[in-house]
């Protein structure tokens, strides 16, 4: 890197832009080479490349192939893995396409409570009364928990004939003997509530650096104005959190369409693989049948889905931000 440092000018100079004798100050100049900034993006670049653009590429390729780990013959198939996804007729397509379906599921019924109640949690929090710090606290504390954790927790507790749930749901006196693992629809709200009592946490705190940011001006001008509590919500902070929110919904959206440890833990894919989601059934084509051909094949085509979803989400933000 090549770097030239002339001397720096005396208090004189920098008022008068003039040297000694009224020559011109010399003033501090840097030059650079044209690599130097890549110099500088090499470390993340190598491990960019290394724990990134090479398991992409190696995972593709994996995908042209029977790639079965036990047998070391590894025929390539070209697009045949993809094919059969597509194919009713095959095994592995209507399967794959069940566990889409119970990705949806679970990210239609979890997107809307994990958007709206952390937000709600995230304006108290805003407020100022006494212990509001150990409240942030209680409500965060579920986040550090790991999968395993919280999935053998609430594994017990709704067991549908031991389970602490369905106990107090007797002494409430109401109907004590669903199970909650083992059928639907109530499977759906046990996943999603376990999920959403899980996560919160993560978005209100998100939320609170975005309300946090916004200027108190803004509300102050419209309590001026005459504006009401709804009002100011609506028109102030709102459009002051646009931002956050982006990013709260598609990494929302992405971490409710990569959910597997809760459907593992909790329901086993049950009832009849009716809760087994698509990463569900990646880990089981790729690491129960040894199958990684296929489970890469049904890895990409989620990604390629997932990147839709989420070309989607930013475009209907930006024709909103446009729009006002």
């Amino acid at each position: 890197m090549a770097l030239r440092l002339t001397a720096r000018p005396a208090a004189d100079v920098r008022k008068t832009g003039r040297g000694p004798g009224g020559t011109p100050a010399r003033v501090a100049t840097r030059s650079y080479r044209w690599w130097t900034p890549y110099l500088f993006m090499a470390p993340y670049l190598v491990l960019f490349t290394v724990f990134v653009l090479v398991p992409i590429g190696y995972g593709f390729w994996i995908s042209l192939h029977q790639w079965d780990i036990n047998v070391l013959s590894k025929p390539f198939v070209g697009l045949d893995n993809y094919r059969e996804l597509f194919d009713s007729g095959s095994v592995d397509g209507p399967r794959f396409w069940s566990a889409m379906r119970a990705t949806g599921i679970f990210t239609a019924l979890s997107l809307p409570f994990l958007l709206v109640v952390p937000l709600f949690v995230a304006l108290l929090m805003n407020g100022r009364f006494r212990g509001r710090n150990l409240y942030r606290a209680v409500y965060f504390a579920p986040y550090v928990l790991g999968v395993a954790v919280v999935g053998l927790l609430w594994r017990f507790l709704l067991d549908g004939n031991i389970g602490m749930v369905n106990h107090y749901l007797g002494v409430l006196g109401l109907p004590d003997d669903v199970q909650w693992t083992t059928s639907t629809p109530a499977a759906w709200w046990a996943l999603v509530l376990v999920t959403v009592w899980w996560t919160l946490g993560f978005n209100s705190v998100i939320y609170l650096a975005g309300l946090q940011d916004i200027p108190a001006e803004l509300y102050e001008s419209a309590r001026v104005d005459g504006a009401n509590a709804w009002q100011r919500f609506r028109h102030v902070t709102l459009p002051g959190l646009r931002p956050v929110a982006l990013f709260v919904v598609n990494a929302t959206l992405l971490a409710c369409a990569n959910m597997f440890g809760q459907s593992y833990l909790i329901t086993a894919g049950a009832p009849a693989d009716e809760t087994k989601t698509a990463i569900y059934l990646i880990a089981e084509t790729g690491l129960g049948s040894f199958q990684m051909g296929s489970a890469s094949a049904m890895s990409f085509v989620l990604a390629l889905a997932l990147m839709a979803t989420s070309a989607v989400v930013f475009r209907v933000f930006r024709e909103r931000q446009e729009k006002s």
